[in-house]
């Protein structure tokens, strides 16, 4: 699949959805729950099969989790890009190596 898509573009596109609840604590009670469905799905190594995902595959289950984390993101008004670069950045310094977006 040749289809590429940035995590600024993910949380736009999430944003646009008229999702039923937006409530901070109900989100991530869901989310606690689809961390809870991968386990099971990585546990039972139920993987998706010729690039379909198939309910309650680790990879439909790891874009559940992805999902929620986003749309608490998206609630808080936090821009997971920006965190990415901060955090990349602490933890090169915190571990004593370079960073992903060190140039070579």
């Amino acid at each position: 699949m040749d289809k590429k898509i940035t995590i600024n573009q993910l949380q736009h596109y999430i944003s646009g959805i008229n999702h039923k609840n937006n409530d901070i604590e109900s989100m991530f009670y869901k989310l606690i729950e689809e961390v809870g469905e991968l386990s099971q799905s990585i546990r039972k190594n139920e993987r998706m099969g010729s690039e379909k995902i198939i309910k309650n595959t680790v990879e439909e289950e790891l874009y559940d989790v992805m999902y929620y984390i986003i749309r608490i993101a998206n609630e808080m008004n936090i821009d997971l890009e920006e965190c990415v670069l901060l955090k990349e950045d602490l933890n090169s310094k915190k571990y004593k190596r370079k960073s992903f977006f060190d140039s070579n």
